[in-house]
């Protein structure tokens, strides 16, 4: 018995050792932390405040590289086919894992072969907000307007297939509005057009309404979560307002390609879930209305296929494409 238990110590230290042997091999380079997003926006400063930390942590340098266009497919198809050598990583998210997939006809990646899960590390929590013009200030009046005023019940969202479209067309279905959607280049003039009345309501992340809602300058009717934001305690759910269930939120992970070793994934991994735990990540995500979000590798792969089969069924349904 103490021989076994010996020789399982033994194998455990070995596999440790070639685990940091592994990452050894690729320490000399900074690590290229590729963003399929424009510098500035709340997710590029995520991407490079997690940077730092998670270099940090593992004493190792990171930069970022922002590779925006094509709906995150430039980014993506430039990591799959970058060799698998431990130098690299991506910000996966809801648009290249789950919803590219259903909105084009073809890809110049496979969002199920050519990656591989590291970990998920924000979520992005989901409001319906209202135009100061709609005389609503619960999830209940608001449906009692859109259904006496079908003409005026149009929705902006960030774009066609993003995370904020598709969610306001799980509303639609279930609950059985009829709404018009106006698709804006990016949060930013959606709101823009939002404030001034132009349309009516949105499902927007709450990162891209966080002025706003400090100011009053748009009314949040409700977040789409099973529990209430931390941040802002005030904000019902919808859930509790009637609509039972529903939720929809953003989310991004770290990615590497495929073929990276296993060492490697578990060690940035680790560095992830260190990083997250800072205080100063903490509260960096509070800030901007973020929630910290840690997964293992394995547990991220199985989130990343039921978010593709979720919102693909809604891409069908709906008749959703890009170009």
């Amino acid at each position: 018995m103490q021989k076994r238990l010996f020789l399982k110590a033994l194998f455990v230290l070995a596999a440790g050792s070639g685990a940091a042997a592994c990452w050894a091999q690729a320490s000399d380079k900074p690590i290229e932390w590729v963003h399929p997003y424009p510098v500035g926006g709340g997710s590029d400063a995520i991407a490079r405040k997690l940077a730092e930390s998670v270099g940090a942590q593992m004493g190792r340098s990171f930069f970022v590289s922002n590779k925006p266009g094509g709906a995150t497919n430039i980014a993506a198809a430039y990591v799959a086919n970058t060799r698998a050598n431990g130098n690299i990583v991506f910000t996966g998210d809801f648009a290249t894992l789950a919803a590219n997939p259903h909105l084009f006809a073809s890809l110049p990646y496979d969002s199920a072969r050519d990656f591989v899960s590291v970990g998920l590390y924000a979520r992005y929590p989901i409001l319906l907000v209202v135009s100061s013009k709609v005389p609503a200030s619960n999830l209940d009046e608001f449906l009692q307007w859109a259904r006496a005023n079908p003409d005026s019940a149009n929705f902006a969202s960030s774009g066609v297939g993003s995370p904020q479209h598709l969610a306001a067309e799980l509303f639609r279905e279930r609950t059985g509005l009829k709404m018009t959607h106006v698709a804006y280049r990016g949060g930013a003039p959606a709101v823009t057009d939002l404030m001034a009345g132009a349309v009516s309501f949105a499902l927007m992340d709450a990162s891209t309404v966080v002025p706003q809602m400090k100011t009053g300058r748009l009314k949040v009717l409700g977040v789409a979560s099973p529990q209430r934001m931390k941040n802002f305690p005030d904000i019902p759910t919808l859930h509790e307002q009637g609509l039972k269930d529903f939720e929809a939120f953003a989310w991004q992970g770290m990615l590497v390609p495929a073929g990276t070793p296993r060492a490697t994934v578990d060690a940035l991994n680790q560095g992830l879930a260190a990083a997250l735990k800072t205080q100063a990540v903490i509260d960096f995500y509070a800030n901007i209305a973020v929630e910290p979000w840690f997964s293992s590798p394995d547990q991220m792969a199985s989130f990343v296929a039921g978010e593709n089969s979720r919102w693909g069924k809604i891409i069908r349904e709906r008749g959703i494409t890009l170009q």
